[in-house]
């Protein structure tokens, strides 16, 4: 049996470790490179019999103590039965044309995130991506989900999914 003297050296050498591990955690809580945000606005638009294309308007925030870099944007449909298609995203140029071209798509709130664009630390942005799938615009309507994902200059990726 162990004595009693090591349980209680055993007890206060667990609660060290545990202050130290709070502690370190406590002091990186701002080093997490992440975005974090919600989708506000879901438009399509069919471009033809097989083609259509989608436009979200979203607002995120760089919860971290440093600036995130975008690297890439991209959108991701999730269909019913599960699948995954990427789309082809839309250059903001383009997507002023669209806005200008189909009133019915409403006015063009936000401009589009683009690749380089710096988010400063605790900044909070609205912006929009637009992208085409290879699919009727029922087909598109009838998803199951869409995610904007996010990748930061470094290789993090973060996504944030429509509530549906």
């Amino acid at each position: 049996m162990l004595s009693r003297q090591l349980l209680i050296n055993f007890g206060i050498a667990l609660a060290l470790v545990g202050v130290v591990a709070g502690v370190g955690l406590y002091m990186n809580r701002g080093a997490h490179l992440v975005i974090e945000g919600t989708i506000q606005k879901v438009r399509t638009l069919a471009l033809d019999d097989n083609s259509s294309a989608a436009f979200l308007d979203f607002r995120f925030t760089n919860p971290a103590n440093y600036p995130f870099v975008v690297r890439e944007v991209t959108l991701i449909l999730v269909q019913m039965n599960g699948d995954l298609i990427e789309g082809m995203t839309i250059p903001e140029m383009d997507a002023k044309r669209i806005f200008d071209y189909y009133k019915l798509l409403g006015p063009k709130y936000n401009t589009s995130l683009l690749a380089r664009e710096k988010v400063a630390p605790k900044q909070s942005l609205d912006r929009m991506i637009s992208a085409q799938f290879p699919m009727p615009e029922g087909l598109l309507q009838q998803r199951r989900n869409l995610i904007i994902r996010v990748r930061e200059l470094d290789g993090l990726v973060s996504e944030i999914a429509e509530r549906k």
